[in-house]
């Protein structure tokens, strides 16, 4: 990219920013293109940074107690937010907030369970209790993964309003019993050919409960609406899951492409579920940015994968705010190798020619920045972003962690948070404990 551009950029950029500095004014720009917007989407740069986790959770505050949004939906499992959610809104269950987040035992635990998460759900219930039921904030999962946990729901439902469904639902799902408890092993061996798919059964199993609906929701009242909902997207979970888990084997974009269908049907049909009064619901939700960003305006959507962003401004246009977070450098918690133990690892000083490496060079520190107007005309060229998710490899920095993208077609506006920190797991292990040396400044950048 030629200096001048660079230099277009910068002074674009500086032009444009508005200093964070921790004052209560900080969101007010952002705060001010809410208007009649239905769902504001707070990205991450990677799984395990305090300051994103810390900023989304200060803004959604915000967002409910000044502007009426009322549900929030996370990258996370259906079942095992749902756990919070029963917390969060006072549903006999779980004692305290840690005891909450006890669902999430799948790796990463640390991504819902850490110091940040904890907070923000204590303040969700505590908000709650002051409110009407009918008026209370919610908390919901979005993501495929949990075919066992959703299997198990299912049959719990059903054996509360239908033992002979529940029966048949139970013979269906030991289509899955040979694989044993990973479900990876079950996608290997029909993805090859190894053993017959599960596919017809669990089909038949969501059409079943999803043609029983009516009559479930006419028995004698021991079982509320809200039940049948959730029995019904735990059904939708395992069938997607079980698709999920074959192609996994087959290619990464029909799998990242079904994930992220499947969390962008699940967000339409819990707003669906919360808007059946006739209002429309306001629905924050958090998720990674490579889940949030519009994926047309990245190298993504070059290679054929579509996203959640993009997915919800096709449906509801401007009505969807999109927001990305970036970091310069500072540490993060992950893991070197998938399912091994959270480290706290130091985030190498972002590439030359990224966005993230284009903000520091502005010495602003921490800024909001709204995606609009000449700063929007001046960052058009493409550059790197760099996306940490659960494992970081700062040895491939450039092959692992950066692709390229159009940060003004991508978001409606940036947080960039200049140095930031791990965030801090509830389980904190010596490992992590320990983490590493501060990788110094000049670190070179080679590709």
């Amino acid at each position: 990219m030629p200096l001048s551009a660079d230099r277009h950029a910068l002074d674009a950029v500086r032009a444009a920013a508005q200093p964070l500095t921790g004052a209560p004014g900080d969101f007010a720009p952002l705060l001010a293109r809410i208007g009649g917007v239905q769902y504001v989407l707070l990205g991450e740069a990677s799984h395990g940074t305090h300051e994103f986790y810390r900023i989304r959770a200060e803004i959604t505050k915000r967002l409910i107690v000044e502007h009426g949004f009322n549900a929030i939906a996370v990258e996370a499992d259906w079942p095992d937010a749902y756990r919070v959610n029963r917390f969060v809104r006072g549903v006999p269950g779980a004692d305290d907030a840690t005891e909450a987040l006890d669902g999430f035992v799948r790796f990463p635990q640390w991504m819902w369970r850490n110091a940040d998460v904890l907070d923000f759900v204590g303040w969700l219930r505590a908000y709650n209790e002051a409110r009407e039921e009918r008026a209370r904030v919610g908390f919901y999962g979005l993501d495929i993964y949990s075919l066992r946990a959703s299997m198990a729901a299912v049959l719990d439902y059903l054996r509360v309003v239908d033992p002979a469904a529940a029966r048949r639902a139970a013979a269906r799902y030991a289509c899955f019993d040979q694989f044993g408890p990973d479900p990876q092993t079950y996608g290997y061996a029909a993805a090859a050919g190894l053993a017959p798919s599960c596919e017809t059964e669990v089909i038949r199993q969501l059409v079943e409960l999803v043609t029983s609906a009516g009559e479930y929701a006419k028995r004698n009242g021991r079982v509320a609406s809200d039940a049948l909902f959730v029995a019904a997207q735990n059904a939708k979970v395992v069938a997607s899951a079980e698709r999920y888990y074959r192609e996994m084997f087959l290619g990464r974009v029909s799998s990242w492409n079904l994930r992220d269908t499947h969390m962008a049907e699940t967000l339409d049909a819990l707003a669906g579920y919360l808007g059946r009064s006739g209002d429309a619901p306001r629905i924050v939700v958090w998720a990674h940015n490579s889940h949030l960003g519009d994926a047309r305006a990245t190298e993504m959507g070059q290679r054929g994968e579509l996203n959640l962003g993009q997915l919800i401004r096709q449906r509801v246009g401007r009505r969807a705010l999109l927001v990305g977070f970036t970091t310069y450098a500072g540490s993060v918690t992950a893991a070197s190798d998938w399912d091994s133990p959270a480290e706290r690892k130091q985030v190498r000083p972002a590439l030359a020619g990224s966005y993230e490496a284009l903000f520091h060079q502005t010495s602003l520190g921490n800024f909001y920045l709204g995606l609009h107007g000449p700063v929007a005309e001046a960052l058009r060229d493409r550059r790197l972003e760099r996306a940490i998710g659960v494992v970081y490899r700062p040895d491939t920095e450039r092959q692992s962690h950066y692709f390229s993208a159009e940060l003004p077609r991508q978001f409606d506006a940036v947080l960039h948070y200049d140095r930031t920190r791990a965030v801090e797991p509830l389980e904190r292990t010596p490992v992590w404990e320990r983490g590493e040396a501060e990788v110094p400044e000049t670190y070179p950048t080679a590709l």
